[in-house]
């Protein structure tokens, strides 16, 4: 059982393919206007997916927060969900975590268990700091239906 958490995030919807170079813009100006308004970050990035993604891939990426972020420029507020979720940690290049995804639905399934139709990722590596893709941590949040 996960508490609500607040987070500032940057939100968008684009192809799969150019989530990387968002990813870095996004959390860049989250952090710069955390910064600005004396809000912390406590926490590693994440992106925050609110539904099973098609050719075009909603997305809010972004940091936990310790207090509201006000809106400013493309930072918006938001709150990470709390609840029932189930958790793993993805070690590996992101382009192979539909695998690490696919044996999570299949574990909630065997466990009769419904998941929402949103998730997110935690990056608990930082590929700047380590470059071998096959050493990344993910750690993947998909919630329960209640």
């Amino acid at each position: 059982e996960m508490l609500p958490r607040p987070a500032a995030v940057v939100r968008a919807a684009m192809a799969a393919k150019d989530l990387p170079p968002f990813f870095g813009r996004a959390l860049e100006a989250v952090a710069a206007a955390a910064a600005g308004q004396g809000v912390e970050l406590v926490g590693e990035p994440f992106a925050f997916y609110p539904g099973a993604p098609t050719d075009v891939v909603e997305v809010a990426a972004g940091f936990p927060v310790s207090g509201v972020v006000e809106p400013g420029g493309e930072v918006v507020p938001m709150e990470l969900p709390g609840g029932r979720a189930v958790t793993t940690v993805h070690v590996g290049p992101y382009d192979t975590m539909h695998k690490t995804y696919a044996k999570l639905h299949t574990w909630m399934a065997t466990h009769r268990l419904n998941p929402a139709g949103h998730m997110w990722e935690v990056y608990l590596s930082d590929p700047s700091a380590e470059p071998d893709p096959s050493t990344w941590r993910t750690q993947i949040f998909w919630p329960l239906e209640t």
